[in-house]
């Protein structure tokens, strides 16, 4: 594991990762995602897909990807790592280590790895190795709970003292994300507070931008 030099250069602004809700209609969900693309500097989309047959699950994919990759967004996929190739995707994150091992073949070299729900520093440790060319900390588990805010603040701080993989800290509202700016979160994932209201959506984001802007000073 390659650690971060004594001096590093300076890091670059984090930037938003989004994360979708479940997404049962794409053109419906296709105009907040627009609104969100159109407010503000965001980076990557992690798109979470609802059930649904095969071949409706790629027309969604590819309809969102489209939308995602022209204003400059990557877009990847939650799990249904079958369906990046097929879907024009960016990459897939994969949830666990285990399932992080089991399927970053299906990825590397050409598509973006994700790792996230890392359980401990170890295998956040493992995931780096493995090729993960991030890992995630503090998202929601299947049930929507989320770790201890401080925990995240801890890990998040942590990984960026020591490593150069860049790390997403998850920040539950707006008010986490400054906290985790000032931790040396390289990028910032927001989720259901972006979505709830679809009326205020672009309101939500322009405002998460200027929580990361912090001064030089406290990066």
């Amino acid at each position: 594991m390659t650690s971060r030099p004594k001096q590093p250069t300076p890091r670059p602004a984090p930037r938003l990762y989004l994360i979708t809700p479940p997404v049962v209609d794409a053109s419906i969900f296709g105009s907040q995602l627009s609104a969100a693309l159109d407010a503000g500097d965001i980076a990557a989309i992690l798109l979470r897909l609802a059930d649904a047959d095969e071949r409706t699950l790629i027309n969604r994919a590819k309809a969102l990807c489209a939308l995602a990759q022209g204003r400059g967004a990557a877009l990847l996929l939650d799990g249904h790592l079958e369906l990046v190739a097929r879907a024009s995707a960016d990459g897939g994150h994969m949830t666990g280590i285990a399932s992080f091992t089991e399927a970053v073949g299906q990825l590397k070299p050409e598509r973006i790895a994700g790792a996230g729900g890392m359980a401990s520093r170890h295998d956040a440790m493992l995931a780096a190795e493995q090729g993960a060319d991030y890992v995630m900390f503090g998202e929601p588990d299947v049930s929507g709970k989320c770790p201890a805010f401080t925990a995240v603040e801890e890990r998040v701080e942590w990984w960026a003292e020591v490593f150069q993989i860049p790390c997403i800290g998850y920040a539950p509202s707006l008010d986490g994300i400054a906290p985790l700016v000032s931790a040396g979160a390289d990028f910032i994932a927001l989720g259901d507070v972006v979505w709830r209201d679809p009326s205020i959506i672009a309101d939500t984001i322009r405002e998460a931008g200027h929580y990361l802007q912090l001064p030089e000073a406290t990066r």
